[in-house]
């Protein structure tokens, strides 16, 4: 077989009638061809569907009190727990498992009553507990001072994971739904 040559040879009458026929040319600078229309901006879809369906629910009347703050609910998380999880809690979606009432304890008392109460719960691999504070009105000057007391004490404790004051209907701001960690 024989080899191909890589240009062929290209006979002189024949590129003189090529060069007579294409006439004066000069060299291509840019070979890009503009778009037959410009591309269309982007349409923030998503961002717009998000925008109505706040302005949606602001206006709309269907309101969750488990949503609403007020100055006493209690509520804390540490950094890391899923927002779903804390939502959860706040509506009271977690099966309760114990419970604790502090009602009538000194301070001293119900501190290692919590502590005891905590302990117990864990050991025992429940989720969910609810503990009564009571909202102060039999304390001096009415103020709810085991409530500030439990809020401070839990937040101190590795094995509360999140607490939120609980519904109307298992003792409102005068208790609290405790979410515990699982033992390791």
């Amino acid at each position: 077989m024989k080899p191909m040559s890589r240009k062929p040879k290209i006979n002189p009458e024949d590129s003189e009638l090529f060069r007579t026929m294409v006439g004066p040319v000069r060299p291509v600078e840019n070979d890009r061809v503009p778009p037959y229309r410009a591309p269309a901006k982007p349409i923030p879809r998503q961002t717009r569907l998000d925008e109505r369906q706040v302005l949606r629910d602001m206006m709309s009347d269907e309101i969750d009190p488990s949503e609403l703050e007020t100055g006493e609910e209690m509520l804390f998380v540490r950094p890391g727990l899923q927002h779903g999880l804390l939502r959860k809690l706040r509506r009271g979606q977690f099966s309760v498992g114990a419970q604790l009432d502090l009602h009538g304890m000194t301070v001293p008392e119900a501190r290692q009553a919590l502590a005891e109460f905590l302990y117990q719960c864990q050991i025992s691999r429940m989720q969910c507990v609810r503990i009564i504070h009571g909202k102060g009105h039999g304390s001096p000057h009415r103020l709810p001072v085991l409530k500030n007391k439990v809020n401070s004490w839990l937040q101190q404790r590795d094995e509360v994971l999140a607490f939120c004051s609980a519904r109307p209907v298992d003792g409102g701001t005068g208790a609290v739904y405790v979410l515990i960690r699982r033992r390791g």
